[in-house]
């Protein structure tokens, strides 16, 4: 049975999240739908990332598997077909071996959050980033950020209802920076990551960047392993899921 490999673009804020839900309309569900309209099959999408409701991807990875086999150009093509009007798109599909897992063999995950801390309010980029209070300090929080990098338990960043078997994450990159349009843009980078781990960690940022809270205090938050010290935790619309690694 072929499997094939896509890689996905989708402004999230139309849906529940990625994965199928009860209450809404998730990218998985859409993307489903539209792969079987084009081959008649019942098929079910596996996600590198479970992103949230509002939380978009520049470079989403899922795997699926058919009874036929189809050239990578016609599977994307069609399934961009069916999928119009959704805000979701299939950037390239390819075939892949059976043991090809999105999820498991994903070896690293890289996650971008922008923040613009502009007076003005948004136009073009509203739901696209978060219009934070201002302005920000971005060197702080970049020499904050220094902090988290490495393995260590992160209780304090995860959702309070995160399923994971364990809070011990290692944290590969961590970059605070501001751009030259004037958003700051924070980058994160590692094999996986808990349940909000990095809206939380951005949140937390914030507090440096505004001059409420200290480097250290950001390294004490962590060491406290209580999610009662964790910053306001920063909203989805900031956040993108931009690409996932795997080995050569």
């Amino acid at each position: 049975m072929p499997r094939y490999k896509l890689i996905l673009e989708y402004d999230g804020g139309g849906f529940v999240g990625w994965q199928r839900q009860a209450n809404g309309y998730a990218v998985q569900q859409a993307v489903e739908e539209a792969i079987g309209a084009f081959s008649g099959e019942a098929v079910t999408l596996f996600g590198a990332g479970r992103t949230d409701a509002g939380v978009h991807a520049l470079g989403q990875v899922a795997h699926f598997d058919l009874g036929r086999v189809f050239g990578g150009d016609k599977v994307r093509d069609a399934v961009n077909f069916h999928l119009r009007p959704n805000a979701i798109v299939v950037l390239g599909a390819t075939a892949v071996p059976d043991d090809f897992d999105a999820r498991v063999t994903a070896t690293r995950r890289h996650y971008l959050y922008r923040i613009a801390d502009q007076r003005p309010p948004l136009a073009l980029r509203r739901g696209r980033a978060w219009h934070a209070h201002g302005p920000l300090d971005a060197a702080a929080m970049h020499a904050a950020a220094k902090h988290l990098l490495g393995k260590h338990d992160f209780t304090t960043f995860r959702a309070a209802k995160c399923q994971a078997n364990s809070p011990i994450r290692t944290l590969d990159a961590l970059d605070v920076e501001r751009q030259p349009d004037g958003e700051v843009h924070v980058r994160a980078r590692a094999r996986s990551f808990l349940h909000h781990q990095v809206r939380s960690i951005v949140g937390s940022l914030h507090m440096v960047g505004l001059g409420k809270w200290n480097p250290q205090d950001l390294a004490d938050a962590l060491v406290a392993r209580d999610r009662g010290r964790c910053g306001p935790v920063a909203p989805a619309e900031g956040l993108y899921l931009t690409a996932v690694d795997y080995p050569e």
